[in-house]
Parts: structure tokens; C-alpha cells; sequence
């Protein structure tokens, strides 16, 4: 079959280190328009791939006939160029968060149906093989119920990451108008719910700027979870990590304790009831240090060239967005808030 024609709208940090690397290896996808609005970024990078280079998406999807997008720019402009690709005919995978706000994520997954393409979010957690393994021992039965469970995600910052460092937009509330709760808390939401094979039920929460000067979006955030299972646990995300990276999730359970990155050499740890232990291989979990295989490109071309819906949809990436909107509303309200 033909070359899946792709286009990359956001050429900054996320597009550099995981977008594009990922569809240079893949044999289905051709790179064919570069979109971000300092043009010369652009430019740079579709110079190395024959491709076209624009300041603005909706110029290219007028000029550029694309069979799907990468949406890789900041945070408030995910639905609309979402919506703009949809309406144009192209597949989507969105970065998360994959909108602000509920009413415009339901208008992105309404817009992917109307015009029969795939929507897909990439919430990559999910897809990182210590995640999997560690999914894979759940589903098995083995620990039996999970009873309460801790999980985090938290680096020094995007100033540490961005391409445009300390003036980079992760920090101006109009462009993401979420700070480290789009960024990582999503990340965790997702993860939580689809490892639990469970959806939250209720969310407490302090959300706040504890650290980051110039800004006002969050930094840091902890939230008290409850599962309709009746699971409870805690959900940390933060920017202030100042010594380095922590994305690490520990479950216990009826029958033993699992563990995820909590040890750099031990990618999952299995400790029974029983006093027994087990180190089980699986790889590793990609950090911003770190690159490794997000995996999440290699989904998205499958389901576009084996027409089959996307495991990561935007149904789910609503989900998951939900959580953290409950949370940002539990700090305003000082409320317990029920996750719709």
C-alpha cells in the first residue's frame, strides 16, 4: 500500500525527541509537512525530509494533501487543530492532554466520527513494557484485588525540556493553561484507570505554584483518588523534581506488593505475601534523559493501516482528562469532587 502521508503540526520538543524520530523508522509512514509558527524551526526540519514547511496548519491543510497529523502543539490549541485535521480528512493523535476542557475533547471526538477518521491521545504510559508486564501480572489474578496504591510522575520542569527553556509556552496559562497536571498528572490518571481496569470515582486535591517563578499554572499537585472499586491511592505530579525524574507506581493488593520504577535496575518488583520476591524484566520506561520507544507512533500507524480503533481514543483520553479537571476543581472548591 501507499505511504501513510503524514504532517507534524508543532515542531518543538515532543515532535523532536518522539514524534518524528519514531516515524523516520516506521517502513508505513512518509513525513511530508512541517507546521509550527517560528518558521524557520519548521523549515529546519522539513529540509531534512523533502517536505513542505508552514507557519500555520490551516495553510497546510489547504496546500497539502495528508493521510494523518501530529498534534504537538501547546495544550489550548489541541481541539482546534485536532477538529481542523478531522474536518480535512486526516487521522489525529493528539498529545496530552488532549484538550483543556471536556465540551472541547467531546467536540474532537465528534468531529473524528463525523468524518470517519481515527483520534487517538497519546498518553504513552500505558504503552511503556514495565507498564504492560506490570498490567499483565494484574489482569492475571495473581495478587488478587488492589487495595490502595501510590503512584508519581514528576522532573525538574519544562524549562529543562522545552526547546525555548525558561520562555517556553508550558509556562504562559493562556497556551497551556495547565501546568504539571496536563503535563504528568494526565499521564497518571490514564495509567491508573487502565491499569485498575477501573475508572475514578472521586478526587481531593491541592493544586498549586509552590516554586515555579513567572507563572501561575501548577507545578505541583497531590490528589487523594478513590476507584468505583473502592480502591484509594494517591496521585503526585510535579515540576520541582530538582534532582531528577520519578515515575514510579506501587500497588498492594490482597496478595503481595507490585512495584514500577521504583528502582532504575529492577523495572518491576513482585513481593508476595508470602515473603517471597520476584525481579521480572521488562524493559525500561522512556524519560526525558532517556529517550527510548514511546511506542505510541507505531500504534497509531497500525490502526490507520489495519483500520482498527485505536486503544488510546479520545473516549478514553476524556476519561483520563476528567480526573485531572475533578482535581483542579476540588483545589478551587475545597471539595471532594465526584469525576464525571
Amino acid at each position: 500500500m501507499a505511504k501513510i502521508r503524514v504532517a507534524v503540526i508543532g515542531c518543538g520538543a515532543i515532535a523532536i525527541r518522539r514524534h518524528i524520530p519514531e516515524y523516520m523508522v516506521n517502513p508505513n509512514v512518509k513525513l511530508v509537512a512541517f507546521v509550527d509558527p517560528v518558521l524557520e524551526r519548521a523549515e529546519e526540519i522539513a529540509a531534512k525530509f523533502n517536505a513542505l514547511a508552514f507557519s500555520d496548519y490551516e495553510t497546510m491543510l489547504k496546500e497539502v494533501q495528508v493521510d494523518a497529523v501530529s498534534v504537538c502543539t501547546p495544550n489550548i490549541l489541541h481541539a482546534p487543530v485536532a477538529i481542523a485535521a478531522a474536518n480535512a480528512g486526516a487521522h489525529v493523535l493528539v498529545e496530552k492532554p488532549m484538550a483543556t476542557n471536556e465540551a472541547d475533547a467531546l467536540a474532537m471526538i465528534e468531529a473524528a466520527n463525523a468524518n470517519g477518521v481515527k483520534l487517538m491521545v497519546g498518553q504513552s504510559q500505558r504503552l511503556m513494557p514495565p507498564h504492560v508486564k506490570a498490567k499483565e501480572i494484574l489482569d492475571s489474578g495473581r495478587l488478587g484485588k488492589v487495595i490502595s496504591f501510590r503512584t508519581s510522575f514528576g522532573h525538574p520542569g519544562p524549562e529543562s525540556w522545552s526547546v525555548d527553556g525558561k520562555e517556553s509556552w508550558f509556562f504562559r496559562k493562556d497556551d497551556a493553561v495547565m501546568g504539571a497536571m496536563g503535563d504528568l498528572g494526565v499521564h497518571k490518571s490514564d495509567l491508573m484507570r487502565w491499569l485498575l481496569n477501573d475508572e475514578v470515582a472521586d478526587v481531593a486535591a491541592f493544586v498549586g505554584t509552590l516554586d515555579k517563578e513567572d507563572t501561575t499554572v501548577d507545578d505541583n499537585a497531590t490528589c487523594l483518588i478513590r476507584m468505583k472499586s473502592g480502591a484509594i491511592g494517591t496521585l503526585v505530579a510535579s515540576w520541582t523534581y530538582y534532582r531528577g525524574e520519578d515515575n514510579s507506581t506501587i500497588l498492594w493488593c490482597e496478595n503481595g506488593v507490585l512495584k514500577i520504577g521504583t528502582d532504575p535496575d529492577r523495572p518491576v518488583i513482585l513481593e508476595l505475601r508470602d515473603g517471597t520476591n520476584e525481579d521480572i524484566e521488562a524493559g525500561g520506561i522512556s524519560t526525558n534523559k532517556r529517550q527510548l520507544p514511546s511506542y505510541v507512533i507505531d500504534e497509531f500507524v497500525d490502526c490507520i493501516v489495519n483500520d482498527k480503533a485505536p486503544s488510546i481514543s479520545g473516549e478514553e483520553g476524556l476519561r483520563s482528562l476528567n480526573v485531572i479537571l475533578a482535581a483542579f476543581e476540588s483545589q478551587k472548591t475545597g471539595k471532594v469532587i465526584a469525576v464525571k
